[in-house]
Parts: structure tokens; sequence; C-alpha cells
């Protein structure tokens, strides 16, 4: 289940608030009090609104791109419509605000500016009259100041809001960068460490026991038969050595990193999504599968931070059934009805088939990656 972060919150909040706007415009048409000449037309512009705010609001991700223009159009001309056609209404004029603070989504702001100011003197010709109607001193003046206050702070507001969100995603995707290129370098270094092992057991102990191997083979054709049998028990175990240090030698060259904790490194302590690692234990990848691995966690933690909004992301490998590895990750973000191979899929591609492997991706329920290395 996905977790309500605060802006889907304040989404619903909105949604809310504008919904509720029209209940007093209703009690007071119930009481017969008079708040606009032509009350079907009202509200009817006012479910159209509702409709718009909530379609831009929620539905902006769905819709196809041509149209979203027109809703958030339909949104901000019908907007100062409510006000004029209700100025007795002081509840309406709340709606521009919403108006000023959807526009930051979808337009510069410049335009947002040009929005306010157009829905400032919206609420200052209302204000006007309202105080012709009724015979009342105007107070069209400090209304309009006060409602443009609240759309520029609450458009301001809004800003900061998803500055501060890209800011943690831009942090996110440089901790998970940071992590696995710090995991590789950690395992190239040990790595490094190892063959300089290896190396000296194969020149140091290697070529010492290949030595005592051949002067015990001259000595056992030399020695008499009670210390002959003690000579080849000697080239036997000095045999067995050699083996052992040439095995020992080949296991260093070849050792491959602890994959499970290389993985759990990088995704430790991410604040944003909550990443599920699992590898299973019959899964065993070489120095350069599991570099692959690694930079593909990266890429898919990273395309979930950025694009998918994904909350969590599961990653598993497996063993594949001729031996090779199994790379499946899978998040519950919103998706896309389109893939486009960036650069980041791209270099999962590339790197999975320099290894003879392949990669593919879905994104029907939340965006998919399924790769598979083979044996080596």
């Amino acid at each position: 289940m996905r977790r309500m972060e605060p802006g889907v919150w304040s989404g619903v909040f909105i949604s809310l608030a504008c919904v509720a706007i029209g209940i007093p415009i209703a009690v007071m048409q119930l009481q017969g009090i008079p708040i606009t000449r032509t009350p079907l037309l009202w509200w009817a512009c006012f479910v159209a609104y509702v409709a718009a705010l909530m379609a831009t609001s929620w539905l902006s991700e769905t819709l196809p791109r041509r149209v979203v223009p027109a809703v958030f159009a339909t949104q901000v001309v019908l907007g100062p419509v409510l006000v004029l056609l209700a100025p007795g209404a002081g509840w309406t004029p709340i709606l521009l605000v919403f108006t000023a603070v959807t526009s930051s989504y979808f337009v510069g702001w410049k335009v947002t500016a040009a929005i306010i100011v157009a829905n400032t003197v919206v609420v200052a010709v209302a204000g006007q009259a309202l105080a012709g109607t009724t015979g009342v001193g105007s107070m069209a003046y400090p209304a309009a100041l006060l409602y443009l206050l609240l759309q520029v702070g609450s458009v301001l507001g809004e800003m900061a809001n998803r500055r501060e969100v890209e800011t943690r995603k831009k942090l996110a995707k440089a901790h998970t960068e940071l992590r696995a290129t710090t995991a590789l370098l950690s395992e190239s270094t040990r790595s490094d460490e190892r063959l300089r092992i290896a190396g000296e057991l194969h020149d140091l102990l290697g070529h010492q026991l290949t030595v005592l191997s051949l002067e015990l083979e001259v000595a056992k054709h030399h020695s008499q038969p009670p210390a002959r049998e003690h000579v080849s028990r000697a080239a036997g175990i000095a045999h067995e050595l050699l083996a052992d240090v040439r095995a020992t030698v080949g296991e260093l060259r070849s050792r491959a990193p602890d994959l499970r904790e290389t993985l759990e490194r990088i995704v430790a302590d991410l604040p944003e999504p909550v990443v599920h690692v699992r590898v299973a234990d019959e899964a065993h990848a070489d120095e350069a599968q599991t570099a692959a691995l690694v930079r593909c966690v990266q890429e898919v933690v990273t395309n979930a931070i950025r694009h998918a909004e994904a909350n969590e992301l599961w990653i598993e490998i497996g063993a594949a059934p001729g031996g090779g590895v199994t790379f499946t990750a899978h998040d519950d973000g919103r998706g896309a009805e389109r893939i486009v191979l960036g650069n980041g899929l791209r270099g999962i591609t590339e790197r999975v088939e320099e290894l003879g492997g392949s990669a593919t991706f879905s994104s029907r329920r939340g965006f998919r990656v399924v790769a598979e290395l083979p044996a080596r």
C-alpha cells in the first residue's frame, strides 16, 4: 500500500475545500438569499471548475498531453466567471487562489504572475459591483489586496516546496551514485590486494616448493633404500603443498565479492524510496558481473527517484537455470505509457549485453526491469 505523502494530503484538502465552497452558496440559495441572477449557469460553471481542478490535480500524468493545457485553461477562465457571477458570495474568490497555485505547475512564472494580476483585478471588480448593488461602502481594494497576498504567498510556498522535493531527489540520486562508486572502488581495492597476495604466493612459495620437489626427486634416486622411503614421502608432501598453493592462488584470483553485502551497502539509509534487496544463496557472480549488477542497481534506484515517484523498490538477484545470474527490479511508481530509453536504461542494456546477457523493460504497473547474465 502506497503511503500518503504530505503533497498528496495537501491535494486532498484542497480538493475538499474547493467542493466545500459550494455548500454555503447552496444553503443561502435554499434560504432565498439572492447570490446570483443566473444560479443554473453559476452551478454549471462551478461543477466544470471543480472537474477541471480535479483533473489538473490528480490526472495530469494520465491525461493526453494536448488535453491538459485545455483543462487548465478552462480552470483559469471559469474561476473569474464564478466570482463575477456571484460577487456577493464571499467564499468564491478562494477558487482564484487554487488556480494561481495550480498555474505554478503548468506554466512559467511570468504567466503565473499574469494570472495572479488578472485574478486580483477580478476580485476588485466584483467588490465594486457588490458595493454598487448593496450601497455599502466599497471594500473592493482591501479585498483585492488580501487575495493578491494570498495568491502570491501560496504560489511562493508551493514553489519552495517543489524546490525542496527536487533537492531531496538530487541528494538521494547523488547518495546512490556515491555508494555505488564507493562499493566498486572498495571492491577494486580488495581485488587488487587479492591479486597481489596471489602473485606473492605464486612467485615465492610456488617457486620454492617447485625447487624443493625437484631436489627431493634427485635425493630419492641417490639415497639408500632405508632413507628412500622418507625422501619419497617428503616429495609427496611437497607436491601436495605445491598443489594447495596453486589452488589457493587460483581461488584468490577468481574470488567474487560478496554480492549481497555490496548491494545492501549501496541502498542503506536511502530516505526514499525504500529499497528491498534479496540475493539468492545459490546466485554467484564474478567481479565483472558484480560491477554490472551494481550499476544496474544504481540506475533502477535513480529511475525510481527521478521519474517513477515510487515509494518502494524491490530488487532480486537469482540464479539462472544455466548457471548465470538473473536481475529483477520493480517499483510501485506511476509507470509510463511508453518507455523511452534514456542514458540510464541504455546503460543497463549496454552493460548486460557486454557480458553476453539481455535486458527487458516494462511499465504496466510501476516500472520493471528483468535482465539475465549468462555463466562465464
